[in-house]
């Protein structure tokens, strides 16, 4: 069965050239997504490029779990200290935030089920996908780049990796928060006194409460960075194929297979 061919009637496209960056539809593993809303609700909706509403969760979540105590209760059990745990929390907040957890989690489950389908139908139609756009404070175009060096930007600086791959609103988000709550927990001059053998000042000028956000902002930047770089170059190659399809390979030309 023939694919469709692009007219201005296509309904979906599998990916859009914008200029702060490219958003695209593929296949995502449901669980995975949801896994990245409990680590911290709103970075699964960031990974669906669901912009508003991961910034709307993510802020929240900074509140709620600042309000209401979340990490130093988690602190505090981990370490065995039950009763301070209990007692550090504040129940007033905490009702607020179990009901935005559990919505985060949910919401982004059932929101990468349905962009699957919508990926589905949209590479049926087979949409044709602008690869350069230009305007007066930004220039975005499809290329291929390495997935490694998105990577070790990421690990380097939180924030780099997306800057890499030209997604603006990742990057904003990533690096803003990731400085904020870096400068909040005094994680460099800890990290100073440790290299220094320091181990009890390193211990003394930390904030825990900060200082518990940081892991799963600095694991999400590189693993978005990296799964992104990888959608990005299929994207591409994708493009690539329809041009030369198109403009070079003879209508009558006919695949050939082995018997």
């Amino acid at each position: 069965m023939d694919r469709p061919k692009a007219s201005s009637s296509d309904r979906r496209y599998v990916a859009y050239l914008g200029t702060l960056g490219t958003t695209q539809l593929h296949l995502r593993n449901p669980f995975v997504i949801a896994w990245w809303s409990m680590a911290y609700p709103g970075l699964g909706h960031l990974l669906l490029s669901k912009y508003a509403r991961g910034f709307l969760l993510f802020n929240w979540e900074v509140f709620l779990n600042y309000k209401a105590n979340i990490n130093l209760a988690i602190l505090y059990s981990f370490t065995g200290r039950f009763e301070m745990s209990k007692n550090v929390l504040d129940i007033t907040w905490v009702m607020l935030y179990a009901p935005t957890y559990l919505f985060a989690v949910w919401d982004s489950y059932r929101t990468t089920v349905d962009l699957n389908l919508q990926y589905i139908l949209a590479s049926r139609e087979d949409a044709e996908v602008k690869m350069f756009n230009i305007d007066s404070i930004e220039i975005n175009y499809l290329d291929k780049r390495k997935p490694w060096i998105a990577l070790a930007w990421s690990a380097l600086m939180p924030g780099l990796g997306q800057i890499y791959i030209h997604r603006i609103p990742s990057a904003f988000l990533s690096m803003g928060w990731f400085i904020i709550m870096a400068y909040l927990s005094k994680l460099l001059p800890a990290i100073h006194y440790t290299l220094l053998g320091q181990f009890e000042l390193a211990k003394s000028v930390v904030d825990a409460h900060w200082l518990l956000n940081i892991p799963c902002i600095y694991f999400w930047c590189i693993y978005e960075a990296y799964v992104n770089t990888v959608e990005n170059n299929k994207i591409y190659d994708w493009e690539q194929s329809k041009f030369l399809k198109k403009h070079y390979q003879n209508k009558n030309f006919r695949m050939p297979f082995a018997r």
